[in-house]
């Protein structure tokens, strides 16, 4: 019998242009289902076009458009006969329970997708996902020197939040930056070109990994938990103003002893801030682990008279409920909220780490096969007839694509001249003069 799957298998694979030997026997019933009609290669006429299944455009900060032009397939033509109208728009889905802290309600049991949801989240996770990998080879090439901390398996965190939360709302992180940069709108092309320190980087190529910006972001910062009094500081600023805006304060649980932390959050439990604090808690500082870090692991009950909530943070669905659960309660003037998101690391700490020193290739592995943020959200999809495999093999096909593209940008655009070494100090003002490394030496700043 598997032997007769696996030649079938085959002959469809080479029918549809596709490798042989890509498909699972899942996909191969998938796809015996949807394809019905294969004809040999004569070009399509525009009636059979307009059958092929196209998915929707997604609100920006996303991947490119998906390449639609699937004309002309080696082999033959494939015309797939299912429409929107065979997939289910909406579907609700079970979510664990968050562990809760001085809270007498918590977020919900439940979560409801749409079909653009979904599809939307996967495209960031997963853009995500090959942006980091590519950051990876790049700095093996030697091409991204310096720092470099990858985001890999922590992709829900950065999406779920960003769902919840609205594009006017503030947000600041440490050095694992790379995948908010995307989330709060900068391109792939802009990240890489920044990484390998080129002009059209989101920083002009004077910021690296650890410093990028954007809108409403306040970048990665280097100094271990430096960012979160000033996310206090701009959640005050919120306050102030009174815009019913909410800043979301994220650090590592390596982050979590630092002294600054309780300071910024006795000022922000004393002023009633409306600020998100979260800890991403990838299980390691460093080569550390929390157990051998930290007297109490339990980061969301740190802030003590400030309440807390354990979250499962390889779920988008999970994070995405309970931070809307937490921007609501700061934006109520309740005052602040901890999160803590129980979430993984697939690389080392930084790309000098090779990350299996401290822990087993076995360990990362478990993670992966059982708790992958992005297969978990496709099988939920599939197996609620929200999208169908093909459909996330030409998403996943765009998204290699987009992210070449950028790497060959990153590698070819010239790099900042010397003379702009002083520019951007300040964002508003007329050029103004700058010491160099003494006093005769004169530098000028241009906004």
């Amino acid at each position: 019998m598997q032997n007769m799957l696996t030649i079938i298998s085959n002959a469809l694979c080479r029918i549809a242009g596709r490798n042989v030997g890509a498909q699972t026997v899942s996909e191969l019933l998938v796809d015996l289902s949807e394809y019905v009609n294969v004809t040999s290669s004569p070009p399509a006429t525009p009636a059979s076009a307009q059958t092929r299944r196209q998915p929707p455009e997604p609100p920006p900060p996303v991947c490119a458009p998906l390449d639609r032009d699937q004309a002309d397939r080696p082999g033959g033509r494939v015309v797939v006969s299912r429409s929107f109208a065979d997939f289910n728009s909406t579907a609700t889905f079970d979510i664990k329970k968050c562990d809760v802290h001085r809270l007498e309600e918590a977020p919900p049991l439940k979560a409801e997708l749409t079909r653009d949801q979904g599809l939307q989240y996967y495209r960031v996770m997963q853009t995500v996902r090959r942006m980091e990998l590519k950051a990876d080879q790049l700095y093996k090439q030697k091409i991204i020197r310096g720092f470099c901390h990858l985001y890999d398996g922590q992709e829900a965190c950065a999406v779920g939040i960003e769902a919840a939360i609205n594009p006017t709302d503030h947000l600041i992180t440490a050095y694992r930056a790379h995948g908010y940069t995307y989330t709060r709108g900068i391109s792939v092309k802009q990240i890489l070109a920044e990484l390998t320190g080129r002009r059209g980087g989101v920083a002009k190529g004077k910021g690296g990994s650890m410093h990028m910006y954007a809108p409403h972001f306040y970048g990665g910062n280097g100094i271990v938990g430096a960012q979160v009094p000033l996310g206090a500081g701009i959640a005050l600023a919120c306050q102030y103003q009174g815009n019913n805006q909410v800043c979301v304060s994220l650090y590592g649980d390596g982050a979590a002893n630092q002294g600054q932390l309780f300071e910024s959050f006795n000022m922000a439990a004393l002023w009633k801030l409306p600020c998100v604090f979260i800890c991403e808690n990838n299980k390691y500082g460093m080569g550390t682990s929390v157990e051998r870090a930290s007297a109490s692991t339990d980061y969301y009950k740190r802030g003590d008279y400030i309440p807390g909530l354990r979250v499962d943070g390889m779920d988008v669905l999970c994070v995405r409920e309970a931070t809307r659960f937490a921007a609501e309660h700061c934006r109520s003037g309740k005052g602040p909220i901890i999160m803590e998101l129980q979430t993984y690391r697939y690389h080392g700490h930084s790309m000098s780490d090779p990350g299996v020193s401290y822990r087993t290739r076995d360990e990362i592995q478990e993670v992966r096969s059982k708790s992958d943020p992005i297969t978990m959200l496709k099988e939920r999809m599939l197996s609620n007839n929200m999208a169908s495999v093909e459909e996330f093999k030409e998403i996943d096909v765009a998204i290699r694509k987009e992210v070449e593209e950028a790497a060959q940008y990153a590698t070819s655009d010239p790099e900042p001249p010397l003379g702009e070494l002083c520019n951007h100090i300040f964002s508003n003002d007329s050029p103004l003069e700058v010491r160099g490394i003494n006093p005769w030496v004169k530098l000028k700043s241009v906004s």
